[in-house]
């Protein structure tokens, strides 16, 4: 290859695309590409405290013009250089790999086999390396593998193609065994990541900048938020990130039986931190350790005094020094006041459920090493997914791996207790798998209250146009048009109320509404929440509002609610009195309702307390009328679809002779024929099935029969 002239260039480090990670790859504005003498494929070698070499590839459109280089964590731990530092690049010569030698950073018993090393040169196939870097598989699964390179062939710098020879050998533990996760490993927290790394890098990395200024650097973060959100992966990946030492400490591994032992564990802790400073302290599940005094009772002594230690070893008359305390709970409103403040915690950060564009990024980072189909659309799978976090959505890419693998089950030689390659490569995950994993994986923030979501469609549903309408633009488009109603500078209604006779199909529009909107739902059936306790209904109201708006955006639908907001002053029943009260106050209190809308049904309008039927917090009250002929044929139409009707049978005729009757009365007419002509059918023994028919005769006797049970009195 021909000698070329090397220009170098200096560039800020920026973090790469999830779906970068582990590519091997350094994407830099093109103008830079040029300016270095670079194409698109080329090798450039980045020269920080040790040299590396990454394929060079542009960046996208919105990140041009801001004199920057994507690199993943991988990349800038083998450059040894972080986030925001700057670098300088150089195009370089490289030789197609003849061997490679890789000995694995973690122990692993997975690649120990001679033949695993042709598919692990097929995962690797591209990538140029030079020895002691730092390489990272990524495997059919969530998980990925990470190897250290102890010699190439030729010397310098190679690429691997599908000749290379790999060859593993020995393994060389890593520092931080069990932490190689990076910034690009969490999806949808930038915000979160970034306010972190100034709380925690950069007193670590300049603290010099913070003595100069006269600034105390911060001491302390507290992550809060629901399970699986991604606390402890945070604080993972600033260990690794950053070169401080890492003691990770979960809040029960403090509490030991002997008297004292649990405050001396803290100190020795907290005094080992300090003489390897800078260090952080992650406590997770900090609230087994620091719950609030007076709540804890006379025989919890121990944990008195271990949260009194807590307190003095963060913030007592002896500075910490450069000692970062990061503590993690999903229960932050049990912890001690004094432990809250600035000086301790300084700042506290919540982790939220992610949203859409989140759990896209989140869906990316988990199918990385994934051979997708290409009718795999994760921008939809990422829309349906609603309130899931990202332990939610690993099990769920997992479980749809899992479904692939059940494919070449019956291909695998157990006996052998090894799966050929070549079979994995064959392996391709569907769109249809991930909608069957989608039936085993539910929202983790919901799951006690979590309802399955009945597939009723619009066209399911007979008549009531106007309902469906204000239904329609009340719940789907805010979720379906957010740009819209954020441009209109207008909130979408909190709550409607669907009144009418029993049968009218209320709960059939509720469960419509929940399968169309592909919003979260909640069912709640009015009477379950009353409890004999004092206190503990007006508690199930409080934590169905909660979990709705943590899996906003979410639909609340209480069935038969009469019963649990009548009219206040009705009877002289105190209970019923503070649920109502509770009720009023969470629909539209002092805490604004986002993302929530409330749907209740009630065939007993008159006595629901009037505070609840205001604008504001009922917007919209629609009472389904009795059903029209139009309305009773099109209520025919559905239920009658796939039956084999005989020729007499007129769904016209049918819809005049059921006047006054209601949707669900019809149904029954339509079962009631069903179940005639079936007895008739198996009492003449035929047994020709294709002659089987309904016919009109069984209608009117169906229609007869209900007629006597007096169920058409409306």
């Amino acid at each position: 290859m021909a000698q070329i002239e090397t220009k170098t260039l200096t560039l800020k480090i920026s973090e790469a695309l999830a779906k970068d990670v582990g590519r091997g790859i350094a994407r830099i504005d093109p103008k830079d590409m040029v300016e270095v003498g670079a194409e698109v494929g080329d090798i450039v070698q980045i020269l920080g405290k040790r040299p590396t070499v990454a394929k060079v590839m542009p960046t996208y459109m919105e990140d041009r013009g801001k004199d920057i280089i994507q690199i993943d964590g991988i990349t800038r731990e083998n450059t040894q250089i972080g986030l925001g530092e700057k670098t300088q690049i150089q195009k370089v010569d490289y030789k197609a790999a003849n061997a490679i030698v890789l000995a694995p950073i973690t122990p692993s018993t997975t690649f120990a086999r001679e033949k695993d090393t042709g598919y692990i040169g097929r995962l690797m196939e591209g990538l140029a390396v030079t020895p002691e870097d730092k390489v990272r598989i990524t495997l059919f699964g969530t998980r990925y593998q990470e190897f250290s390179v102890v010699d190439t062939s030729p010397k310098g710098v190679v690429v691997i193609h599908s000749t290379t020879s790999i060859k593993v050998k020995g393994e060389r533990v890593s520092e931080k065994e069990g932490l190689g996760v990076t910034y690009e490993d969490i999806g949808g927290l930038h915000k979160e990541i970034q306010k972190i790394r100034e709380m925690i890098e950069l007193p670590l990395k300049y603290p010099e900048v913070f003595d100069r200024l006269g600034i105390e650097a911060p001491k302390g973060v507290l992550l809060h938020g629901p399970p699986g959100c991604g606390k402890t992966l945070i604080a993972r990946a600033v260990a690794s990130e950053t070169d401080a030492y890492f003691y990770h400490i979960s809040g029960p591994e403090v509490v030991h039986k002997f008297y004292g032992e649990s405050e001396a564990h803290l100190r020795a802790l907290f005094e080992k931190a300090s003489e390897q400073a800078p260090a952080i302290i992650f406590l997770d599940e900090i609230d087994a350790i620091a719950s609030k005094r007076e709540e804890i009772r006379g025989d919890q002594q121990v944990e008195r005094r271990v949260v009194a230690q807590l307190l003095a070893l963060m913030d007592g008359l002896k500075s910490r020094g450069q000692v970062i305390v990061v503590g993690a709970t999903n229960i932050p409103n049990v912890l001690d006041p004094a432990l809250r403040r600035p000086g301790r915690f300084d700042r506290e950060i919540s982790i939220s459920i992610p949203d859409k564009n989140g759990r896209l990024e989140i869906l990316h980072i988990h199918t990385r090493g994934m051979p997708l189909a290409s009718d795999v659309d994760l921008e939809k799978l990422a829309e349906i997914t609603h309130g899931f976090v990202g332990a939610d959505l690993e099990a769920f890419v997992r479980e749809a791996a899992m479904i692939t693998l059940r494919k070449i089950m019956p291909k695998i030689e157990f006996e052998t207790d090894y799966i050929p390659y070549e079979l994995l490569l064959e392996l391709e995950v569907t769109m249809d798998d991930f909608m069957e994993a989608l039936k085993e994986v539910e929202p983790s923030a919901i799951r006690e209250i979590f309802t399955e979501i009945p597939d009723v469609k619009w066209s399911d549903v007979g008549g009531l146009e106007e309902a469906k309408r204000v239904l329609m633009e009340t719940i789907e488009w805010p979720l379906r048009y957010p740009e819209l109603f954020k441009q209109a500078n207008t909130n979408p209604a909190k709550g409607i109320l669907l009144s009418g006779a029993p049968g009218t199909g209320k709960t059939l529009l509720a469960k419509a509404v929940a399968s169309e909107s592909e919003a979260n739902f909640i069912s709640v059936k009015g009477p379950a929440l009353l409890s004999k306790w004092v206190g503990e209904s007006e508690k199930g109201i409080r934590e169905v509002f909660k979990k709705a708006k943590q899996a906003s955006p979410c639909i609340v639908f209480f069935d038969e609610i009469d019963a649990i907001v009548p009219t206040r002053g009705a009877s002289a029943d105190s209970v019923t009195e503070r649920v109502i009260s509770q009720f009023l106050t969470e629909l539209d209190g002092i805490e604004e309702l986002k993302g929530v809308v409330v749907l209740a049904a009630t065939n007993r309008p008159d006595i629901i307390d009037p505070a609840l039927l205001r604008a504001g917090r009922f917007d919209f009250q629609l009472e389904l009328p009795i059903s029209d002929e139009k309305t009773r044929l099109e209520i025919l139409k559905i239920h009658t679809k796939g039956k084999p009707l005989a020729d007499d049978v007129g769904l016209e005729s049918q819809a005049k002779v059921t006047e006054g009757m209601v949707g669900s009365d019809i149904e029954a007419v339509c079962r009631k024929a069903s179940m005639l002509a079936i007895r008739e059918f198996i009492n003449q023994e035929e047994t020709d099935f294709a002659k089987f028919k309904i016919e009109a005769r069984h209608f009117r006797e169906a229609l007869e029969t209900m007629k006597g049970m007096g169920q058409n009195v409306v």
